[in-house]
């Protein structure tokens, strides 16, 4: 065998190692500093889960309407956890996002429809590579307007799924900011392993599918 067909073998083995490489094993030397962000008047905000935050957080900040996103953490036991805590499973959160948005241009039922078709909502605590409780598919509701919206969104995108979807639906209670590090991880880090196997194909995926909603510099 050719030493350039052995060289060709080894980058697509390198290749393939990275894509099965899970997120949780990245690991980052980043100060763990955060803050929070107030949301601009006239916003509305809402919670949800559905495997890594940078993924949901690169995913929205592509559509018009969407005016911030936070990754954070939500739904767990422990009082402002740590990446590490929340990673290791022990604390009951998952990770999420707070998506602040201009109902005008974008309305929660949009969100909603984004949502169930850009992660699997059928997979129980994981998505891909990533396994764990922290990477549930969930909508954390802020009032009975989108806990009943976000229902209604579920049943509708079951027709489209042979499994059933076992998104949870449950009220927010706390939202903590992750580390300042994970803000707009996609953007600061595009060439990262991660960003460029899982975190990539799921932006162009958004552009794809949702062109029309897209923000203009975008299109």
């Amino acid at each position: 065998m050719s030493r350039w067909l052995w060289f060709v073998i080894g980058i697509l083995a390198v290749f393939a190692l990275l894509n099965l490489w899970p997120r949780a094993s990245i690991q980052t030397q980043a100060k763990e500093t955060r803050k929070v962000v107030p949301s601009k008047e006239g916003l509305e905000v809402a919670t949800i889960g559905g495997g890594c935050f940078w993924c949901l957080e690169a995913v929205f900040l592509e559509l018009e309407g969407v005016e911030q996103v936070v990754s954070g953490y939500s739904g767990g036991k422990v009082d402002n956890p740590t990446y590490k805590q929340v990673c290791n499973g022990y604390t009951g959160h998952a990770e999420v996002v707070q998506i602040h948005y201009d109902p005008s241009k974008f309305t929660f039922d949009d969100l909603m429809d984004v949502f169930f078709h850009l992660h699997d909502p059928t997979t129980l605590n994981r998505q891909g590579n990533d396994v764990g409780t922290q990477y549930r598919s969930v909508v954390y509701y802020h009032n009975e307007d989108q806990k009943k919206r976000a229902e209604a969104a579920k049943v509708k995108a079951q027709a489209e799924y042979k499994d059933p979807i076992v998104t949870e639906m449950a009220a927010l209670s706390k939202f903590y900011p992750a580390e300042d590090y994970h803000q707009s991880y996609y953007a600061n880090n595009p060439g990262q392993p991660y960003c460029s196997f899982v975190v990539g194909p799921k932006v162009a995926k958004v552009r794809s599918k949702y062109k029309d909603r897209l923000k203009k510099a975008e299109r």
